[in-house]
């Protein structure tokens, strides 16, 4: 075999590899609103109109797509908020951020955690969103309350879990539910501590 020259040699063994998907995943980030409210933490949802362009009559986080003049996804997760349900950035004490998160509509979404004193006045943008209810968080990390199903994946291999939780005429599932039982993992000890 033929000597490997010792520039590729140190260029491949310096390199640290990365993950490249086969798609670019599109930057989006979305708040996780938490409010206390009748002596219990309660998590915000919205619900999306039919005149949204995806998800539509989903549950979700406020959120979308990162702006260029967003300084990072923090930024982007309260403009939104405050764009989707005049919940102003200036309300909002941000505790930390969840695990990111890979969609099979090609979103790498961060999610931000913020509290926010409740009640608050909140304006929705009515093109996006029909409505805003909380869940309190214990209902919601109770796995009583946690229906999970398979589905096939689009290419062969293993069954995909799909997490469901249906509270006061609402379904929360897909991307929101992996978010919420993101949140529920992290906050777990806490949660048990009351």
């Amino acid at each position: 075999m033929a000597d490997i020259p010792a520039y590729l040699r140190a260029t491949l063994a310096a390199r640290t590899a990365t993950t490249r998907a086969e798609w670019e995943a599109r930057p989006a980030a979305v708040l996780v609103p938490l409010y206390f409210h009748a002596g219990e933490w309660h998590v915000l949802f919205t619900l999306r109109t039919e005149h949204v362009e995806t998800h539509k009559g989903q549950v979700s986080f406020p959120g979308g797509r990162v702006d260029p003049e967003d300084r990072d996804r923090v930024d982007t997760a309260l403009r939104e908020a405050e764009e989707e349900i005049g919940l102003r950035r200036a309300d909002v004490t941000v505790l930390g951020q969840l695990d990111a998160l890979l969609t099979v509509t090609q979103y790498h979404i961060t999610p931000v955690v913020g509290v926010f004193a409740w009640p608050y006045p909140f304006v929705l943008s009515t093109n996006e969103l029909s409505v805003v209810f909380g869940a309190p968080l214990r209902w919601l990390a109770d796995p009583a309350n946690l229906e999970i199903k398979q589905r096939e994946p689009i290419v062969p291999g293993p069954l995909i879990p799909v997490y469901y939780l249906h509270y006061g005429g609402y379904t929360i599932w897909g991307a929101t539910a992996r978010m919420l039982l993101n949140l529920i993992e992290v906050l777990g000890p806490a949660l048990e501590a009351g």
